[in-house]
């Protein structure tokens, strides 16, 4: 998806490469956006394709891949899931105290530095400020900043993500092995799924305290495989960021990305086994796929 979707009227299109007739809404809800991410959104009604055609150039782009293996049903041992921006609305809480913090300080770039250090760890964060900011930023004094308005908003709850309650009941309605696979730090993470309010529904709880090397490395959703027993390609990952995607594509596991406030970019999306507009849309494509359901009530 981009940004260009935001506000379109459903529309009636032919397709650019058969003729079919198909209804547009562009909305994020439209059916196209149900398809595996291997090409970028259309900007123009010219460019938009039907669902065959679409799953066509979809799996030529992709060398030795069949056309049926869009469609092919996924084995499905476990459900990895991000944290901040996938489960937790927490990205938001965090780009407008950093936001807040560097203009609090004159520095520039506010924006585009928080967009760049979303789905890393701290320490990486820190590492990109420092290197952008040099001594201009004074590290200490802004870390206070941004803790103090974080912890302000924070106050105020924390909101789940659409669809988090209705995907995690499906999950364990079909039995299904499930773990936190986040970049926080465990006292983060225990700190702000409790403030969700879903700490109970996790066992196995995957943080940068656990591995020398954060995402995107994919050292974390091995070790959540690991943990859990299963085989990383039967895991389907689900991320918000980019790094997040990285982490869990080296995995070898299946990534499926519902952006937050970053899009996607090419090489992204390139790796994403789907792009969906929130996880309502994933439990949909978990059942089709993955069979989810099928194990019985847990």
């Amino acid at each position: 998806m981009t940004n260009h979707l935001e506000t379109f009227r459903s529309r009636r299109l032919a397709c650019s490469r058969c003729d079919t007739e198909f209804i547009c809404e562009r909305s994020g809800q439209c059916w196209c956006a149900m398809e595996p991410a291997l090409l970028p959104m259309p900007f123009n009604s010219e460019d938009c394709l039907c669902r065959d055609c679409l799953r066509q150039l979809a799996a030529n782009q992709r060398p030795g891949t069949r056309v049926q293996d869009v469609n092919e049903r996924w084995t499905v041992s476990a459900v990895l899931l991000d944290m901040d921006g996938t489960l937790l609305d927490t990205e938001r809480v965090y780009h407008h105290s950093l936001v807040t913090a560097l203009n609090a300080f004159g520095l520039a770039d506010a924006i585009a530095i928080s967009h760049a250090m979303i789905g890393l760890p701290g320490p990486e964060c820190e590492r990109i400020l420092c290197a952008h900011y040099g001594a201009a930023l004074p590290l200490a004094d802004f870390n206070r900043a941004f803790a103090a308005k974080r912890d302000d908003l924070l106050r105020e709850g924390l909101p789940l993500k659409s669809g988090v309650i209705e995907l995690l009941d499906a999950l364990r309605a079909a039995d299904c092995p499930m773990a936190i696979v986040t970049s926080s730090s465990r006292r983060t993470a225990d700190q702000h799924l409790t403030l969700g309010g879903i700490r109970s529904r996790f066992t196995t709880l995957l943080t940068r305290d656990d591995v020398a090397r954060g995402k995107p490395s994919p050292d974390l959703y091995l070790l959540a495989a690991e943990r859990l027993g299963v085989a990383p390609n039967n895991c389907i990952a689900i991320e918000d960021s980019n790094p997040g995607i990285a982490s869990a594509h080296a995995a070898g596991t299946i990534p499926i990305m519902v952006p937050d406030l970053v899009e996607p970019s090419a090489e992204t999306r390139s790796k994403c086994a789907a792009v969906l507009p929130d996880l309502h849309a994933v439990l949909t494509l978990l059942r089709e796929r993955g069979g989810l359901g099928a194990r019985g009530a847990g």
